[in-house]
């Protein structure tokens, strides 16, 4: 009897392989296979988790030899720093995927600069304050692990930047670049567009203490990045919108809290 087929197998797997249940994308084909994807993902935790024992020795070392290691490790802008770091380790990672199989990078994953671009930021800036709106209909837990960057103006700001930048760009790149045409080549777009968001929506978890309200909210995020992604064959035009929605969000706590100088008003 022979095995089933392996969704982290090679890419030149044909689609007439597959069972008739499943309606693979013929669009979508990536040079990288699901085990390449699965490494990335890999080395991104790896990486973290080395920078911030890094990063946080040196800051406990230079700045604050009489503080607990890992009171350290907690300073925010510590672990903005070892994010940081471990991204652009990351970045070089996906660029030398791509190259390892002849491919000109941003060709391969589908960049595509939409001609036009305004409406993408319109639609991440339509999709912050309908899903925030929505928010508030939903449980969410009064103190979440990421009010910890909002405890200071300085703070507040380097998130903000972060959030805006590197992060999108990254998460962008690996999801809607990396991992979304895998499963859509293996899955179809349909589940491929599901599976995607629910992995983006997990990911961010740990973050919202996997209290199900804010969950829902990353995960329906995803879902409109992923299909933005899919319509589009762009992954610049996601990243457009991926920037727009943080970019909102991190305006209307901007002007709620007068300048992030009164951010005890997002415990209200």
């Amino acid at each position: 009897m022979s095995s089933p087929p392996n969704p982290f197998s090679d890419p030149a797997y044909t689609t007439t392989e597959l069972p008739s249940t499943v309606a693979p994308s013929r669009d979508e084909n990536p040079v990288w296979t699901g085990w390449e994807v699965l490494s990335l993902a890999c080395a991104t935790v790896i990486a973290i988790f080395l920078f911030v024992i890094v990063v946080t020795l040196a800051a406990q070392r230079i700045f604050h030899p009489r503080v607990p290691w890992m009171e350290v490790a907690k300073f925010p802008g510590l672990i903005v720093l070892s994010q940081l770091l471990a991204y652009i380790l990351v970045l070089v990672l996906m660029y030398l995927t791509v190259k390892s199989h002849g491919q000109d990078f941003w060709q391969a994953i589908r960049w595509n600069w939409p001609r036009t671009w305004s409406g993408y930021v319109l639609g991440g800036f339509v999709l912050a304050l309908g899903l925030q709106a929505f928010a508030h209909l939903l449980p969410v837990p009064k103190h979440l692990p990421i009010d910890q960057f909002f405890q200071t103006t300085r703070e507040a700001y380097l998130l903000s930047v972060f959030g805006v930048t590197l992060a999108p760009l990254l998460e962008e790149l690996f999801f809607r670049g990396f991992l979304y045409p895998v499963l859509a080549r293996r899955l179809g777009v349909i589940v491929g567009v599901f599976l995607t968001a629910l992995t983006f929506a997990l990911i961010h978890g740990a973050q919202l203490l996997f209290s199900w309200g804010p969950v829902l909210v990353i995960f329906l995020v995803g879902l409109a990045l992923t299909i933005v992604r899919a319509l589009t064959k762009s992954v610049a035009a996601s990243l457009l919108v991926h920037v727009a929605y943080n970019a909102t969000i991190s305006l209307v706590m901007f002007v709620y809290t007068g300048g992030f100088r009164h951010l005890e008003r997002l415990q209200q």
